[in-house]
């Protein structure tokens, strides 16, 4: 058993990782920080949730201890020791690029609010979205400076000046 797991994680580790497609050491870090606060939200919110007599209530707690449970297990699986699968799981979550994790992140979010959109569910949920939303950024990209802004914007006059002297020509 025990050797078809290592088989397993040395496939998933020979893929390169999809998240060194431009996110800094530090903003790597503060999305699986987010991630992590986000899964302590959902966890306390959701048990808050289940303490009731309604039933969509109950199910919105259940959905957002469920998505507790996930985020811990994609952005830190060391907090899972006793789970077998919880590093391959992470393995080939940390391969997804930066907008299919917001899109899950930020989809597992939505769902308990629309279950039940209550206090306690749009506030356990908002970190959890925060890490989709920080994912999404990152999909992004970075910012462009100045100069090469400058330069974009000097080329694209000249090559409105250059059609206006042709249609200028053309008209005489």
């Amino acid at each position: 058993m025990s050797g078809s797991s290592g088989g397993a994680a040395a496939s998933v580790n020979s893929a390169p990782p999809a998240q060194e497609e431009g996110m800094t050491w530090w903003y790597r870090w503060l999305c699986r920080l987010s991630g992590v606060l986000g899964a302590v939200s959902c966890a306390i919110s959701g048990l808050f949730s289940c303490v009731t007599i309604h039933p969509l209530n109950i199910a919105a707690g259940v959905w957002m201890i469920t998505n507790a449970f996930v985020l811990l297990l994609c952005e830190v699986p060391f907090c899972c020791p006793f789970i077998e699968f919880a590093n391959t799981v992470s393995a080939k979550v940390d391969r997804l690029r930066s907008w299919q994790k917001a899109v899950f992140y930020c989809g597992m979010a939505v769902i308990p609010i629309v279950i039940s959109l209550t206090l306690t569910t749009l506030l356990g949920n908002a970190i959890a979205f925060a890490t989709g939303v920080l994912y999404g950024l990152s999909a992004l990209g970075k910012k462009g400076d100045a100069i090469s802004y400058a330069r974009i914007q000097q080329q694209k006059q000249q090559a409105d000046e250059e059609k206006l002297a042709e249609t200028m020509e053309g008209e005489l």
